[in-house]
């Protein structure tokens, strides 16, 4: 494998992580927990201000 092939597997890989952190919250506010709900409101805010 050359390199410009590595980048775009790890873009892709990287793409696919952050679309299971997005999917595992959305089940985390569906389920109400609380723990992981305040950490992603948290976060929210500081990157929305």
């Amino acid at each position: 494998m050359n390199k410009k092939s590595t980048k775009i597997w790890l873009a892709v890989g990287a793409i696919v992580l952050i679309i299971l952190l997005l999917v595992w919250l959305e089940g985390a506010f569906l389920a109400g927990d609380t723990d992981v709900s305040a950490c992603a409101t948290l976060a929210s805010s500081v990157l929305n201000a």
